[in-house]
């Protein structure tokens, strides 16, 4: 961290003011005080007395020394709720006093956080007050925002939606969603974009995680982590690559430290000495870009040494062989060191270390995530534990650490381009269900779109919606280019090419921002651009969300377990929940209808609010594809209630459990009903806590792979071998997934009530409205509703079946771009053109890496998270981080005449130029440079400050990395590349 103070922050006893003012209460306090005086005075008896017991329990409020009773007859409530931030999932209970949220506490009993908070945990409270956030809907008018009421905006937001509409089709409005989201407003959000008539819509996922949904879910089946944070503990070695979980996921590391204590090994590979490395038994520094070759030379060694698991690949896995073979032709130790730069002896020294220390675990993020070739190299991970037989196992698994609040939820059950909630697709027999479930005619839906062909073609990606704009319109896969954008609840400079999305934003008719904080995109509208590139007829419009903390609803954390959040306080200011702006502006837009006529309806400042828990059982009542459907309103408050009930290593509840206030028996169940947590909610399967798993019952979250890709290919079975199906089944061999033709050719049918056969037939699992098919295979068999198959090694229908190094688009290193090329270029793939070869190609005429020498990554920080506009307006937080920052090595420093502290200018291929703070260190090597992503409110040396609405400017502002990240996407999600560019580096003169 480099922090460097503002002037006035500091005064003249050399303390913050925050500091002075703390110390001097203390002083003026502590010689007075007993421990009793303590606890009353700092809240602590009264909120630790209240925590301990329900969630709901309201209590006179207590007179406190040297503090004025409340007015009339106070009130205290506590509600518990879950941080907003990263995808732990640490649990707050929040007090409330007249409404007024004064105080916070971790929950202490949550299995997830253990008690415990991150800097931004701690200061999560800030939400309550919010001071910088965006107040009331506003219209930017001659470069400045004013404030207008929300029926104008509605009004005038709708009227040029439905004229762009009519000129220009639906698909000419994009849709971005937020992970930020809860799953109840991510999930209606999807079925509001398919009610307006297009799939042109997405979400933070596509920037962070696709390329892990993508390849982890055709691998084995379900695109999402394995196991959990807490299974960690049970972890023998854990090998983190890409993933500095200590400043991106602290709380995370409470459960790794916990089994290093225990003698867990772990290893970081990295290119850069982290906070995390720190804590590594064994470090490994590698080039950017190199994941592959590291991996594969770990596996290179294992196969070489026989430490595979040869039974569990024969009976659980697809083409190992072909995989073997490529590895041990390709990725000997000294190609691995051409590419990568690590010795052998590093690299043998992590195969040995992960193959005697089973179960061992592999943990990544967006450093593996965010490349060109990112869907290759999280296959390689997946590639490398199916290999030692890790998989399935406790203690093992893929540890995928995901980044925000929602991003699991969001993406399961989101505004995905090329998704239906629950990863349905959206081929006509999904549109088909979801009309059911909707109670919405299939035609009229199928009506509201451009063309039937376009309401089966997969959306423009956020990561591309740039393009969409920018492109010739004789090259989009749809007829129109975009025209308007909605940004709801989403950072733009968390996405690459800041430069070219300023043109973007300046072209549309119509940009609409929807968010508590106004994010870089109100002063990136605001700030004057070229001429030529500005709309005369754009408009802008700014419209106050409320947070999660002023609703109530479903998170769903990174192992899949999800908890309900309280409502803590009614909506700040003119704030609106996002369910109600959705249900507001869909009766504008003329299907309001349609939109909410299965939800019950509460009121919230006398306005008409879908209510959270409907909205989730009608998720409950369709999205049984990945168990979206066992985990009822009623289920999850039970588990927040009773968390001090569960396991910290399994989440398993310990021994009979029942909620005192309901009577619902949580025995068995698992923290969260971890999806999939099949059937409906009555069958009260517990949830799954470790995927794969067939040491368990399937009606105790054991499992198997899933047998989503054929019974056999190129003579070769598909399905698992006899023996290892989930304990407890009744067929012990592999077998397809469960549709009604097979459960009546085994003779299960009339298992069925003549109510499930109506609902069953013609149908299979997924699309079984009655859940009787769940039932019958799972709790009378013992079978895994999507079948028993093998693992992929080999994924035939992605452009590499077996994971092959690329360099990136714009490499340093020409030698291995001669031996290693990227793609080809694509045509209309998801709707627009994409340059690979070309582009790098031209790259190396131009000597690009001459002009560039240095590798630009980026990655997070403790105290900010994604975009940052929301922490980064918290002056809590705000205190501790002030400064954008490149980390630059000593060596590349000294050639540059650079010296820690001073001002640099960095510059990309793109022509951006970003003026930072250098932090000269070891962290990075020689060819490196890295800056967090968390920062905007600074353009290429300018403040930003003049164009923020008044007041709702963040606290901190500073250069955005991505302004000046350059092009390269990831050839199966459109995952942009952010973790391997280049840049060059100079001192400030002037």
């Amino acid at each position: 961290m480099l922090l460097t103070k503002k002037n006035g922050s500091i005064n003249a006893a050399g303390r913050s003011p925050f500091v002075h003012s703390l110390q001097r209460g203390l002083s003026q306090a502590l010689p007075t005080m007993d421990r009793r005086g303590f606890l009353r005075r700092s809240g602590l008896g009264v909120g630790v007395g209240i925590a301990a017991s329900s969630l709901a329990l309201v209590k006179k409020a207590q007179a406190v020394e040297g503090r004025a009773p409340a007015i009339g007859q106070g009130k205290i409530e506590v509600k518990r709720t879950v941080c907003t931030h990263c995808s732990v999932g640490c649990a707050i209970d929040a007090v409330v006093e007249n409404g007024v949220w004064v105080r916070q506490e971790p929950v202490f009993d949550s299995p997830l956080n253990l008690g415990a908070h991150c800097a931004k945990g701690a200061a999560i409270r800030e939400h309550g007050h919010g001071e910088f956030r965006l107040r009331y809907p506003m219209k930017l008018v001659n470069g400045k925002y004013q404030r207008i009421s929300w029926d104008q905006a509605y009004d005038e937001i709708a009227a040029k939606m439905l004229e762009l509409r009519k000129a220009s089709g639906p698909d000419s409005v994009y849709w971005i969603g937020s992970s930020k989201h809860s799953n109840e407003q991510s999930y209606l959000m999807r079925k509001f974009v398919s009610l307006w008539g297009s799939n042109n819509c997405d979400h933070q996922a596509r920037i962070c995680h696709s390329t892990t949904v993508a390849g982890v879910a055709n691998t084995w089946g379900y695109g999402a982590m394995t196991n959990s944070y807490n299974d960690m503990q049970n972890s023998k070695c854990a090998l983190y690559i890409g993933s500095n979980a200590a400043e991106a996921h602290p709380v995370s590391m409470l459960h790794m430290l916990h089994a290093k204590e225990r003698g867990t090994k772990m290893i970081v590979c990295d290119p850069r000495f982290t906070r995390t490395a720190a804590k590594a038994d064994h470090y490994i520094r590698f080039r950017s870009g190199t994941d592959i070759p590291v991996l594969f030379g770990i596996l290179y060694h294992i196969f070489k040494n026989g430490w595979e698991d040869k039974k569990y690949i024969n009976d659980r896995v697809y083409g190992m062989d072909e995989v073997k073979a490529d590895v041990m032709a390709k990725w000997t130790p000294d190609k691995v060191f051409e590419a990568s730069g690590v010795p052998e002896e590093q690299i043998y020294k992590a195969a040995e270390m992960m193959a005697k220390n089973r179960p061992s675990t592999i943990v990544w993020c967006m450093g593996q995530t965010q490349h060109s070739i990112g869907n290759a190299m999280v296959r390689a991970s997946c590639i490398l534990q199916l290999a030692l037989g890790n998989v399935g196992v406790s203690g093992g698994g893929a540890n995928i650490f995901r980044g925000h609040d929602n991003v699991q939820g969001a993406t399961d059950i989101g505004p995905n381009p090329d998704s239906l909630p629950g990863y349905y697709g959206i081929p006509e027999g999904s549109w088909r269900h979801f009309a059911k479930v909707w109670g919405v005619d299939y035609d009229w839906i199928k009506g509201r779109f451009a063309s039937p062909a376009m309401m089966s073609k997969p959306g423009i990606t956020v990561s591309r919606w740039i393009d969409g704009v920018l492109e010739k319109n004789e090259l989009i896969d749809q007829d129109p280019n975009l025209r308007a954008v909605v940004y709801w609840g989403h950072a733009p400079n968390s996405q690459s090419r800041g430069l070219e999305m300023k043109r973007a934003m300046d072209k549309l008719d119509l940009l609409v921002v929807i968010d508590p904080y106004p994010s870089a995109t109100a002063a990136m509208a605001a700030m004057p651009g070229k001429p030529e590139d500005l709309n005369p007829n754009r408009a802008v419009y700014l419209l106050p969300a409320a947070t999660q903390f002023e609703t109530s609803g479903s998170v769903t954390a990174s192992n899949r377990s999800i908890q309900w959040r309280e409502k803590v306080i009614e909506p700040l200011w003119e704030s609106r929940s996002d369910q109600m702006i959705m249900h507001q502006l869909a009766e504008k837009l003329g299907f309001g209808k349609e939109l909410s006529k299965n939800f019950k309806m509460q009121k919230v400042k006398g306005m008409d609010e879908p209510m959270p828990e409907e909205i989730l059982r009608e998720v409950n009542r369709s999205v049984w594809t990945i168990g979206y459907t066992g985990q009822s309103p009623e289920r999850l408050k039970a588990h927040m209630r009773n968390m001090g009930a569960f396991d910290v290593k399994t989440l398993k509840a310990k021994g009979n459990v029942k909620d005192a206030q309901t009577g619902y028996d949580l025995t068995g169940d698992y923290f969260g009903l971890p999806w999939p947590c099949f059937g409906t909610p009555e069958l009260k399967h517990p949830g799954s806590p470790n995927l794969y798993d067939t040491s368990k019952h399937v009606m105790d979250g054991g499992g198997n792979f899933r047998a989503n890709f054929g019974v056999e290919r190129n003579g070769k079975n598909l399905l698992a071998e006899d023996g290892s199906a989930s304990l407890g089944a009744d067929i012990q061999t592999g077998y397809p997934e469960f549709d009604h033709v097979l459960l009546k050719k085994l003779g299960w049918w009339d298992e069925l009530t003549d109510a499930e056969k109506a609902a069953a037939e013609g149908k299979n699992w997924k699309t079984d409205s009655s859940g009787g098919i769940i039932r019958v295979a799972m709790k009378n068999h013992g079978c895994h509703v999507f079948g028993n198959a093998k693992a992929r090694a080999v994924v035939w229908n992605f452009p590499d079946g077996v994971p092959q190094h690329r360099e990136p688009i714009y490499s340093t290193r020409p030698d291995l771009v001669a031996k290693y090329p990227t793609h080809d270029d694509k045509k209309a793939f998801w709707r627009l053109p994409t340059l690979y070869k070309t582009l790098q190609q031209k790259n190396l005429t131009d000597k690009v890496h001459e002009k560039f020498p240095l590798i630009l990554s980026s990655g997070r920080l403790t105290e900010y998270e994604g975009g940052g506009d929301e922490t980064r307006s918290n002056p809590w937080l705000a205190e501790l981080q002030q400064e954008a920052f490149v980390e630059i090595n000593p060596k590349a420093a000294a050639e540059r005449g650079i010296r820690n502290g001073d001002r640099v200018w960095l510059m990309t291929p793109t022509g951006a130029r970003l003026n930072v703070q250098a932090l000269v260190t070891e962290r990075v090597g020689p060819d490196t440079c890295w800056m967090p992503f968390h920062f905007a409110g600074r353009w290429q040396g300018t403040d930003m400050l003049p164009y923020y609405p008044s007041g709702a400017a963040p606290v901190v502002r500073g250069e955005a990395v991505n302004t000046a990240t350059t092009y390269g996407y990831d050839s199966v999600t459109m995952m942009q590349e952010t973790k391997t560019t280049i840049c060059n580096v100079e001192k400030v003169t002037a």
